[in-house]
């Protein structure tokens, strides 16, 4: 059960969890067998006695109705005193008999001996018992009716009972319990060890894959021998391995990314260094002309810038892949950052004498927005346009667009250029890191497209990228001197468009 903060309890020991679900049911159970013990000894206990006291009512019903008819009066009724010293012999318990007449006199017996309640049907020499009180006394009662001779119909009986007190069968009941539940009392710790013990038998193969696990360096990622654990633990084991393939890979991917990053990191670091070796010398040798000085000054500048640019990049990429950072979502308005990241790069655009636009719906109308994180859809717009800019010839054209569809109910970003645009064979490769087109002649990191890759697959978006050809082919050819292009696609799914009717009524 989750606590008061809403996080599940810690996890105890598997070995007490196991033990404890075994032991509580045999403990639960245990008190319920002493119970239905107690009873089912109860009723072995009466049988015999029962039997016994039933014989004895037979026989003194049989003594009754066999008394000389001619007789007269109560006392042809009365039971011999041998006979009625008879039933007094048992030593353990009280007997009490009794004799009713046809009109319910007392023929015979002790008069305190109560009368059956029950109105069943009267049925001549049908045994019955019952449980009843004589006195302070719980006694056990065996009644019949019985016909004298010479008389028939059920209003011609009497009634003849037997009754006696529970002591035998209280000693008796004692001794089957005892016999019972003493052995239990060794049975029961037994069984607990035994539990115990095989608990541990089984779980040894857990404690070897612990010992295992342990044992290995900490740059040990192969895969986990699946056939050395028990069934039940290989499903668990599967997935560690596919959690060590994936970590692998993701190692893999770090070490080469920190390699790329420290060779491209090097270039503009070791251009940095000979230029400024160079001016030293020049100054020292006294040939340093102001127009080398300022040529050289340039070529630092932009060694630096692009040094700048790559740790820029590198943070960028490292912000993409924090999957913390993607979870934190919220509502973001697309076009307003669509629209902000194109009026910070128009300066840029004009320098270079190319047309950078945005098209599709305005920052205004706020109904429209979907589920993301701002920062890294920020990002994601920057390093598109950035790439555009980069490889659009001047007097090119650059456009951001962002519209809806209302068919596939997805938010559309889309992003193209008049560049020389990318080859097929090439299309899938741009998105690698540090992955530049050869003869291109652009200066760049090659990790913008990476970046954008990456931001687009933490907000499970899809991207697709084509020529800026294919949408423009019914409007005729492009002007001269401007390429294919090329155009990146960007649908967010419907499950992360968010429609605000509050902004939408504004």
């Amino acid at each position: 059960m989750p606590n008061k903060d809403g996080a599940s309890p810690q996890q105890g020991s598997l070995f007490g969890e196991i033990l404890d679900w075994m032991l509580a049911p045999l403990l639960l159970i245990w008190p319920i067998s002493v119970a239905l013990t107690w009873l089912v000894a109860q009723g072995i206990a009466g049988q015999p006695y029962d039997r016994e006291l039933g014989e004895m009512a037979r026989s003194l019903g049989q003594q009754v109705s066999a008394v000389d008819a001619p007789a007269k009066g109560r006392d042809r009724y009365a039971l011999a005193p041998e006979a009625a010293a008879l039933l007094r012999v048992d030593a353990s318990d009280t007997v009490y008999y009794q004799v009713l007449g046809l009109r319910g006199e007392l023929l015979s017996g002790d008069a305190g001996l109560p009368v059956p309640t029950e109105d069943a049907p009267v049925v001549p020499w049908e045994l019955h018992f019952r449980d009843d009180e004589v006195g302070a006394d719980t006694v056990r009662v065996a009644y019949l009716w019985v016909a004298p001779e010479g008389q028939a119909g059920p209003a011609k009986t009497m009634l003849v009972q037997v009754a006696e007190t529970l002591g035998k069968r209280t000693r008796l009941t004692n001794e089957i319990i005892k016999g019972v539940i003493l052995p239990q009392f060794v049975i029961l710790p037994l069984a607990v060890l035994l539990v115990w013990l095989a608990l541990a038998r089984g779980i040894a193969p857990l404690n070897e894959l612990q010992r295992r696990i342990r044992s290995r360096d900490s740059s040990d990622l192969s895969p986990i021998d699946e056939q050395r654990v028990p069934d039940e633990v290989a499903p668990l084991v599967q997935a560690i391995n596919d959690l060590l393939a994936r970590l692998d890979s993701s190692m893999s991917r770090q070490k080469h990314f920190l390699a790329d990053a420290a060779h491209q990191l090097k270039t503009p670091l070791a251009g940095l260094r000979t230029q400024a070796e160079l001016i030293q010398r020049e100054i020292d040798a006294g040939r340093a002309s102001p127009e080398e000085l300022k040529r050289s000054l340039a070529q630092i500048a932009r060694a630096s810038e692009r040094a700048a640019h790559m740790v820029n990049q590198l943070l960028s990429m490292a912000r993409a892949e924090d999957a913390e950072q993607a979870m934190r979502r919220e509502p973001v308005n697309l076009a307003e950052i669509a629209v902000d990241t194109v009026r910070d790069f128009v300066p840029r655009a004009l320098e270079r004498r190319i047309d950078l636009g945005y098209d599709g719906v305005l920052p205004e109308d706020g109904r429209l927005r979907v589920q993301g994180q701002p920062v890294l859809i920020g990002e994601l717009i920057r390093n598109l346009v950035d790439n555009a800019l980069l490889y659009t010839p001047a007097g090119g054209m650059v456009t951001v667009r962002v519209v809806e569809d209302p068919f596939g109910q997805v938010v559309v970003l889309q992003v193209e250029d008049t560049g020389p645009g990318i080859a097929p064979a090439e299309r899938e490769k741009v998105f690698q890191p540090f992955y530049r087109s050869l003869g291109s002649g652009v200066e760049g990191s090659g990790l913008g497209l990476a970046i954008v890759r990456e931001i687009v697959q933490q907000h499970d978006a899809e991207l697709t990228l084509d020529d800026t050809r294919l949408r423009r082919a019914a409007g005729g050819e492009l002007p001269d001197g401007q390429g294919p292009g090329a155009r990146f696609t960007i649908r967010f799914a419907a499950g992360a468009v968010v429609v605000a009717e509050a902004d939408a009524a504004e």
